[in-house]
């Protein structure tokens, strides 16, 4: 259905809506509500009311349309106190830009809107109070708002998509692997994947893992499925309570995991089109000497660039930093970087058949709807998402000063 066939249909409810008795249209201009010595008629609620449903907007119900000309009432008070005076110019610029929402011109909106009844006066005071509203708010809170990178940089990695969310409440165990322990490995891991109660496979992950949940039996917090690696999921998912995966081997390693818990949380799941991390080398392995650096090391930085400086005068190849798919990601990395908020770091993994300890850091997520997003456009929705808050406020402020009746 096209804008002007909705006008179509909706002028025809409107002059029914209009054609009732004398004493209905006697009562147009009778107060619908007072507000302080300001008041709001019948005839402003219903041409409100047309007009917010020829936008197909929300609340155009009587009350919805009501209390969006009391609010009106009160913006326009705090704004002429204000000293703050929409311009001709300005009022027919913002009516222009208006009407190009619907891909028409201003005097084609005027028309659309005067043939289903609805006054240009109505058009003109919805936009002017909502522009002038604007105005106050940026002069009066804009210097109050301020962005950080952090914001940013989460605001980058916290757009949801549409899918339903899921958790997983795992333990987990990773056993180092170097080749002249692999074959015992195999056989311990064939083992604990027999586990048949989480206090055995707890039992487990004390003894043998490499985690830093190793302290807590190998129990891991409730995790949002989509930050685990796109291969382990349907492996999950086939799981009931209690269960324990096949023994999964990652370089010079082996994992597994137990599901205790599974839940859908009701909001949007994350989809992530990046991982940005950086892979620090230390030589020595999972020697005491270089545990002990790594955990020195892991108070000394707080972000991937404190990195550089650490290995600097050092071979090229002792720091990686990548930006990937998670897809693309080593599955050991994987599911380390699924553990792990910005700036946290895992020393569960080893690299040179366990010669070397990886010092694993995750930099950021960027969420998929974000991926092409600019700073500055998430600068902006921020700043404006800030504004609305402080309008919020001084909105419910002015609705608790006034005084309010509806006969």
């Amino acid at each position: 259905m096209t804008f002007f066939t909705q006008f179509r249909g909706l002028a025809l409810a409107g002059v029914l809506a209009f054609g009732g008795t004398a004493t209905l249209a006697q009562n147009l201009f009778a107060p619908a509500a007072r507000v302080d010595n300001a008041v709001v008629t019948e005839f402003e609620v219903q041409q409100r009311q047309r007009f917010l449903q020829l936008l197909n907007a929300p609340g155009t119900d009587r009350d919805s349309a009501l209390q969006s000309l009391i609010d009106d009432r009160l913006r326009a008070r705090v704004v002429a106190a204000a000293g703050l005076v929409l311009t001709p110019e300005g009022l027919a610029e913002g009516v222009t830009e208006f009407a190009a929402r619907a891909n028409l011109s201003r005097e084609e909106f005027i028309t659309a809107l005067g043939r289903a009844g609805v006054d240009e006066e109505t058009l003109n005071d919805f936009v002017s109070n909502s522009l002038s509203w604007r105005e106050l708010i940026r002069a009066r809170y804009l210097s109050r708002v301020d962005i950080s990178e952090d914001e940013i940089d989460r605001a980058l990695g916290n757009t949801r998509s549409n899918g339903d969310g899921i958790r997983v409440l795992l333990s987990e165990i990773i056993i180092p692997a170097p080749p002249q322990n692999a074959a015992r490995v195999a056989a311990l891991a064939e083992r604990i994947a027999q586990s048949q109660t989480e206090a055995e496979f707890s039992r487990f992950a004390s003894q043998y893992s490499a985690t830093a949940s190793r302290g807590r039996g190998g129990r891991m917090p409730w995790t949002p499925l989509e930050k685990l690696p796109p291969a382990l999921k349907p492996i999950l998912l086939a799981l009931g309570p209690g269960d324990v995966t096949a023994p999964l081997p990652i370089t010079n390693a082996v994992a597994l995991f137990q599901l205790r818990g599974i839940e859908e949380t009701g909001v949007p799941a994350q989809v992530y089109s990046r991982i940005e991390y950086a892979a620090y080398y230390m030589a020595g392995g999972r020697s005491p000497e270089t545990l002990a650096q790594a955990a020195k090391l892991r108070t000394q930085v707080d972000t991937c660039d404190d990195l550089y400086g650490v290995a600097k005068g050092q071979p090229e190849e002792v720091l990686d930093r990548a930006t990937q798919a998670p897809g693309e990601i080593s599955q050991d990395f994987a599911i380390e970087l699924a553990k792990l908020d910005p700036g946290e770091v895992s020393t569960a993994l080893t690299r040179a058949d366990g010669q070397t300890l990886v010092f694993l850091m995750l930099c950021k997520r960027t969420a998929e709807a974000n991926a092409t997003a600019s700073r500055e456009q998430v600068i902006t929705a921020l700043r404006q998402r800030k504004l609305q808050g402080y309008a919020d406020v001084l909105m419910a402020e002015l609705r608790a000063n006034a005084r309010i009746s509806r006969p």
